[in-house]
């Protein structure tokens, strides 16, 4: 285990602030800071077993697994990564193409001491689960995504499409602009990120939970401008990813969609990229499976990751 640990993450962000967490959550899981060489990555962890990291969408953090932690945590050593520009981790300036991100996820899991690992990732997070598997496929034993397009990968919609795609999509092109989405939604967190979460879920998140992203992202004007520098490095992660495609996935991958937003579109996808699909359509619902519908998510994942799960030890 690295000795990197600074200090305990205090305050809004951290497991210790967070509100309506599952009975017990807390005994089982802290917050911590760890230190991978170029920057400072808060994290969630505990639990038993082989290492799981989770990898949140945008714009959310760790908090948005959970529902899922305290299971998860029964059979995995479970890590929830805030991702560079994310919560309580460091917010620098540059670094949020894919590649980077895959380097940091990697860096992070070196100074915990764990050289395999499975990966989870949710919207950008499943953007940086595809960069990790196939920038490192040494390190990636299983991988399992939900609800992304994946620019470069992913067919390219038009600007002139539907009104349903443009009602789905349009904030990719505002998140990219270089500073006035800024301007326009400081202040205006709750009508911006609320109408995300609202517009993309078959069933409503809870009031607390939206609440809680948009103060985290209301608390600090680095959180607000690192929400959108996903989306500023797309031409790089475009890029980079239409390389990665020429070196197609060998190891086994779950697509997970909502019936009421991506579906089998994830899927699809995902076997772009990689030889051994599964796919999954959750019904009823949207763009948040593991908050929409975490009992089917835990029972997809604990399928899934069985024989990760059970594989011998060295």
């Amino acid at each position: 285990m690295s000795s990197a640990h600074l200090s305990t993450p205090e305050g809004l962000g951290s497991v210790f602030e967070a509100p309506h967490l599952p009975a017990g959550f807390t005994d089982t899981f802290t917050s911590r800071y760890v230190d991978t060489g170029e920057l400072r990555l808060h994290v969630v962890t505990g639990g038993e077993g082989p290492p799981l990291l989770l990898l949140a969408g945008w714009p959310q953090t760790w908090y948005a697994w959970r529902l899922l932690m305290p299971a998860l945590a029964r059979d995995f050593q479970v890590v929830a990564v805030d991702a560079r520009g994310v919560g309580l981790s460091d917010k620098p300036l540059s670094g949020y193409d894919t590649g980077t991100l895959a380097r940091d996820m990697v860096a992070l899991m070196d100074a915990l001491g764990h050289q395999h690992f499975a990966a989870v990732g949710h919207d950008v997070g499943m953007w940086t689960g595809y960069a990790l598997a196939a920038d490192h496929p040494d390190r990636i034993e299983r991988l399992a995504v939900a609800e992304a397009a994946i620019p470069g990968l992913s067919p390219t919609p038009p600007l002139f499409g539907s009104r349903e795609a443009n009602d789905r999509l349009w904030h990719f092109a505002f998140n990219r602009l270089g500073d006035v989405n800024e301007q326009l939604v400081r202040g205006r967190e709750h009508l911006y990120f609320g109408h995300q979460f609202a517009t993309k879920s078959a069933k409503a998140l809870p009031d607390h939970a939206i609440q809680y992203y948009v103060d985290i992202l209301a608390a600090d004007p680095e959180a607000l401008r690192c929400s959108f520098e996903f989306y500023r490095a797309l031409d790089t992660t475009t890029e980079e990813n239409q390389q990665r495609r020429t070196r197609p996935l060998s190891l086994p991958v779950l697509a997970i969609g909502g019936t009421e937003n991506l579906g089998a579109a994830v899927g699809a996808t995902m076997r772009l990229a990689a030889d051994h699909v599964e796919s999954l359509v959750l019904p009823e619902c949207g763009h948040y499976p593991a908050e929409e519908a975490p009992e089917a998510m835990l029972a997809a994942l604990t399928g899934f990751l069985a024989p990760y799960r059970d594989r011998p030890t060295a």
